[in-house]
């Protein structure tokens, strides 16, 4: 980044509520603070119901809920040190509609939401807090559906998306803004997605 500012990216699993609390210390050790928590770990095994994919279903709640609210368990007790910081979670336009196949991951979309959006209503104003809903995105996360069906519907649904960096300038600009100035909630999609 530029301007004297640094961002740092781990490996963890989110779902290890230790290790997620032991990276926050070490990393409020090493630097003296913290400043932004981006909770982007996420998995997308869509699936028919019918196909009975229960492992893949616990492991994406394990990932996109538990892995959430880990992190603002590790995290909050040092924004409220601090009386500043800002949690900025990537949720999904999955949280608002429920299409075949994604009836799960909506689920852990929308639980995504309400954690984020019950932490800003709790929170002292001096923690800023944004959910991020992306549309159809460029990433990684459709080629890890097993379903076939699910699988096959992706490629259609996946010629519309956008890059990346369209969510990564979304996040920037919640970042960017004046520390009494707080962007809530920001839902980002192609054009062509309806």
């Amino acid at each position: 980044m530029n301007d004297g500012h640094s961002a740092e990216a781990y490996l963890l699993d989110v779902a290890d509520r230790a290790a997620f609390a032991t990276l926050i210390t070490d990393v409020v050790a090493r630097h003296g603070r913290l400043d932004v928590l981006v909770g982007n770990a996420g998995q997308m095994l869509l699936s028919r119901r019918d196909s009975l994919l229960g492992d893949e279903w616990d492991r994406m709640f394990e990932v996109n809920v538990r892995g959430l609210y880990n992190g603002i368990a590790a995290v909050l007790p040092h924004f409220q040190e601090a009386k500043s910081g800002h949690f900025i979670t990537i949720a999904s336009v999955g949280a608002r509609e429920v299409s075949p196949t994604s009836a799960i991951y909506s689920v852990t979309k929308f639980a995504a939401w309400a954690l984020t959006e019950g932490l800003r209503q709790e929170s002292d104003p001096s923690i800023r807090v944004t959910t991020v809903s992306p549309g159809v995105t460029e990433s990684e996360l459709a080629r890890h559906i097993t379903d076939p069906h699910a699988a096959d519907l992706m490629v259609g649904y996946r010629a519309a998306q956008i890059p990346a960096d369209a969510i990564a300038r979304a996040v920037s600009f919640a970042i960017s803004q004046p520390a009494d100035v707080d962007v809530n909630e920001l839902i980002i999609r192609p054009t062509g997605q309806r």
